[in-house]
């Protein structure tokens, strides 16, 4: 997670949740050699931390949410729909929070593309953390949330990237720090743990922290664990958006939530720094309460943001079976209409593929639905044509 500006290191040096470890060594980015100081934070608490009421309320509002969220996760027939345009949605503004930004119909264009072009390198990151996502919801539903899983999920990440280094998929063996690109170390904003055998432990007390039955209100569970991993910084790249990616699998683990519908980064990204701000601050002051109830503002506002959405594909879903009727549509172009909800950029092959029909039949099925205006082509090309469902992007935020 990028940060900005310089903080002493006084500000930690009294922090109740960890303490500063000397490090030195030749900085990797710049070749200047350093001296200074890193956080290594402390295991977390096997008790809740102190909350305030008001904390307590809004921790309330998020689990009544979750579970209503949960609730209608569990009415839809064919849930993955659903979780395709959600997982990009989420893939596009975690992304952001790093800074690799890619316009989430460019990646929704990037699944289907007929071209063998290359997609740009932000476009391929974002696809990335949807195959890595995509793998996590599976493996979660049998794996619990382990050092070795999200080790897996990393290397998927970074492949490809500039973080797709020799130490992708494992433990750093390398010090990094959270700052401005190419500052010094001693500027950094935040020095995560040296790597090693402190790092090492602290990143399994995390694992087992979260398999340990202590009596922690779910809510309150996912901003601790996050906040933790992101202070350990335990991968050379990629830990913002893994950590992101376990609240959800966390939610899922704990029962709280059936399915990954759940997007908490779009939130984050409208509050990026406030964001950044509560995470340094903990490691300072100790305080986890301010920490915990902006997290569940995010899950609660998330939430119903997430069930309002799937009523409303539900509902387009239920007008194009009824074109489907009145028009008529039959065979393959009535079954890409239904599917619009989960595929709202579609191309002739990518049809042909999916429905395991000629190109012929789906490039004639795609034509009807221009012709009845449910898709519009969108590159103006007589070739590599693509097709969108405009009122699909518009529920789901393209």
């Amino acid at each position: 997670m990028p940060y900005t500006s310089n903080v002493n290191l006084g500000a930690f040096a009294a922090s109740p949740v960890g303490t500063l470890v000397p490090i030195a060594g030749t900085d990797p980015r710049t070749g200047r050699q350093f001296s200074h100081k890193a956080f290594l934070p402390s295991p977390l608490p096997r008790a809740t931390p102190a909350l305030a009421g008001e904390t307590w309320g809004r921790v309330s509002e998020a689990s009544i949410a979750l579970g209503r969220l949960d609730q209608a996760s569990r009415q839809i027939p064919n849930i993955w729909l659903l979780l395709r345009p959600s997982i990009r949605r989420e893939a596009v503004s975690t992304s952001a929070l790093e800074g690799t930004y890619a316009p989430f119909q460019e990646v929704l264009e990037a699944d289907v593309a007929e071209d063998e072009s290359e997609p740009s390198p932000a476009v391929r990151e974002v696809l990335n953390y949807v195959r890595m996502a995509e793998v996590a919801l599976e493996w979660i539903k049998e794996r619990p949330i382990t050092v070795g899983m999200l080790s897996e999920l990393q290397a998927i990440l970074v492949r490809g990237t500039p973080g797709g280094t020799l130490d992708a998929g494992r433990i750093r063996e390398i010090q990094v720090v959270i700052g401005a690109e190419g500052s010094r170390v001693e500027d950094a904003r935040f020095v995560p743990p040296p790597p090693g055998d402190q790092l090492v432990a602290g990143f399994r007390d995390w694992e087992s922290w979260l398999e340990e039955d202590i009596g922690i209100d779910p809510v309150v569970s996912v901003a601790l664990a996050h906040y933790q991993l992101e202070a350990l910084h335990p991968f050379t790249d990629g830990n913002g958006r893994l950590g992101r990616l376990v609240v959800v699998l966390q939610l899922i683990r704990s029962g709280v939530l059936a399915e990954g519908l759940l997007t908490i980064s779009p939130w984050l990204e409208q509050r990026r720094r406030e964001y950044q701000d509560h995470l340094l601050a903990i490691s300072q002051t100790g305080d986890f309460d301010p920490w915990v109830r902006f997290m569940a503002m995010a899950l609660r506002t998330q939430a119903d943001a997430a069930t309002a959405q799937s009523e409303r594909l539900l509902e387009y879903q239920e007008t194009m079976r009824g074109l489907a009727r009145t028009h008529p549509l039959r065979g393959v172009a009535a079954r890409i209409a239904e599917d619009l909800i989960g595929r709202p950029v579609v191309t002739p092959s990518a049809a042909s593929r999916i429905y395991g029909v000629s190109y012929q039949a789906a490039n004639s099925a795609i034509s009807r639905l221009v012709h009845v205006g449910v898709l519009r082509e969108a590159t103006g090309r007589h070739y590599g044509r693509i097709f969108v469902a405009d009122e699909v992007l518009e529920i789901i935020g393209g």
